[in-house]
């Protein structure tokens, strides 16, 4: 199995392998289009996430500046997505958002973590596990959402938290480590 191949496993894998490198590289040049056009070039902007992202529904946007490992070459959107200024994405593996979800500013979702071992983090070792976040959420401005975590339908994550662990449908949860305050 390539060090690209087991980007998707879970397992360990060499993220500087040059197939991954090179690859990535050329992905950089659309999100670098993408973060650089101007506010009334809608269609282009369109035609681009069409381009970079693995999923986009209907009625999609992103407002720039946006950044992406990958430029979002792993990020599945539903339809009526709306992300705010710096939404930030570590896609080394997939992240699938629900219809009508709401990201507010600086918000991080970030699949890739690295072993606790410092010598295995030396020699340049990394392993994902996807994000998962369902319909109509709401993630609110400078939340963090870390590798392998699910976010249940119609959930309010608060500003500035930190979601470690699932967190179920239908409630609001905040704080750092993110915990749910409440059903809604």
């Amino acid at each position: 199995m390539t060090e690209r191949e087991k980007m998707h496993t879970g397992e360990l894998y060499r993220y500087e392998a040059p197939e991954i490198m090179q690859e990535q590289k050329k992905r950089m040049g659309l999100l670098y289009e993408f973060n650089q056009s101007a506010p009334w070039e809608e269609e282009k902007r369109e035609a681009l996430l069409r381009e970079m992202l693995a999923e986009v529904g209907e009625g999609c946007y992103i407002e720039p500046p946006f950044h992406a490992n990958w430029a979002g070459k792993f990020l599945h959107f539903g339809e009526k997505v709306y992300a705010n200024f710096n939404l930030t994405i570590v896609d080394d593996t997939h992240i699938y958002v629900g219809d009508n979800t709401m990201f507010g500013p600086n918000v991080v979702l970030d699949t890739g973590t690295h072993p606790i071992d410092p010598k295995l983090r030396m020699q340049g070792w990394q392993y994902n596990r996807p994000i998962r976040i369902g319909k109509n959420c709401w993630i609110g401005a400078g939340a963090v959402v870390l590798p392998g975590v699910t976010i249940g339908d119609n959930s309010v994550i608060g500003a500035g938290s930190v979601v470690t662990k699932d967190i179920p449908d239908n409630v609001v949860a905040v704080g750092t480590p993110c915990r749910v305050i409440r059903s809604i």
